[in-house]
């Protein structure tokens, strides 16, 4: 019987449970093998011959080409392997998130600088509705019988 997730009904979340390590074991082994200066050579001579020695579905593999780290982690990828391929590609571990999110590499930094993004929307899913049932308004009858 498999285990509850709760944790799947959080919008753009993907968490790297057991599942997700068997479905990305081989991409995340792929990735690894990035650590070597002869593979990152021989991935960047002929990226797809190089995947192809590697035991993934073709559908990580297209996610590996288009360098859609999202797919990939869709796909089983875990971030702290992904960030092998950014390394290869010469970018920052900052670039390859702000290209998760859709925005630049300054926007995302300005982001986090910032404080990060909002509580707003990334909720569960079955709690949205719940957290605005329990918000009062201001000068809400509750607020104004308390003083």
């Amino acid at each position: 019987m498999p285990l509850e997730k709760p944790y799947q009904d959080v919008p753009g979340t993907i968490i790297f449970d057991a599942d997700q390590s068997r479905l990305g074991y081989w991409l995340n082994q792929f990735c690894m093998s990035l650590m070597k200066a002869e593979n990152r050579v021989r991935f960047k001579a002929d990226e797809r011959a190089y995947l192809d020695e590697w035991p993934m579905s073709e559908e990580q593999k297209q996610a590996v080409l288009a360098r859609d780290l999202n797919w990939c982690m869709r796909t089983g990828g875990n971030i702290y392997f992904l960030a092998k391929i950014g390394a290869t590609d010469g970018k920052s571990f900052q670039q390859m998130a702000g290209s998760m999110t859709g925005m630049s590499e300054t926007e995302y930094r300005n982001m986090m600088i910032s404080g990060g993004r909002s509580a707003e929307g990334n909720r569960y899913l079955g709690e949205q509705g719940d957290a605005q049932a329990h918000r009062q308004p201001q000068g809400s009858a509750a607020q104004k019988g308390a003083a």
